[in-house]
């Protein structure tokens, strides 16, 4: 299921828990309409969208973590496959994205955090550093938290990242993407793009 990725040299790669709105942010980039729904694990495997130019792809690659009615070995598989795609093709991703629930996303590193465990979002987030791909957390569903920069502040923290969160805007990007409300996204994602001399991808951000 992961081997449909389009001959494309330059690619953007979404990642995240499943129902953290991955594909609601990939209708926002791409303008297409994409799968989405209130269960989690509606995207069983790689969607790819090649429509902006010939050498650039933008893909959504399957949640993890809780799916409905979906087994313990099934969850695993597709957790081992986005890291064998994100090693396999890390020398062709400008920019990981890495989706958060911003109102969940605290409460649960902690509960998978202890000194045998490291959450498998900061191991996601460790391991594109680790691949040198440029990571941008997008944190989404921004509109239902009260204390914005206090929860960001968290979020950074969690990732190794020294608060205050705004000296990482390059990385952390607060959004709600239900509402269209992803332009600290479109800037995080615009700066790696500038770094990588590709202007010409900018207006898709």
């Amino acid at each position: 299921m992961f081997d449909t990725r389009p001959d494309r040299s330059d690619e953007v790669v979404l990642v995240g828990r499943s129902n953290v709105g991955k594909s609601t942010l990939m209708r926002e980039i791409t303008g297409h309409s994409v799968a989405t729904g209130q269960k989690p694990g509606v995207t069983r495997k790689p969607n790819h969208y090649d429509w902006a130019s010939d050498d650039f792809v933008v893909t959504d690659l399957p949640g993890f973590g809780f799916m409905s009615g979906v087994e313990d070995d099934v969850r695993e598989r597709i957790k081992t496959d986005v890291v064998r795609y994100l090693e396999d093709n890390a020398d062709d991703i400008m920019v990981g994205v890495l989706v958060l629930d911003g109102k969940a996303a605290v409460d649960i590193i902690d509960r998978h955090t202890s000194d045998d465990e490291i959450p498998h979002v900061v191991e996601l987030f460790y391991l594109l550093q680790d691949l040198d791909i440029q990571p941008v957390v997008a944190v989404n569903k921004m509109d239902k938290v009260d204390d914005r920069d206090e929860r960001l502040n968290d979020v950074a923290d969690r990732l190794g990242l020294h608060p205050p969160w705004k000296q990482w805007q390059d990385t952390i990007a607060p959004i709600a993407a239900k509402h269209g409300r992803t332009s600290a996204f479109d800037d995080a994602v615009r700066t790696h793009l500038d770094a990588e001399k590709r202007d010409d991808l900018k207006k898709f951000f």
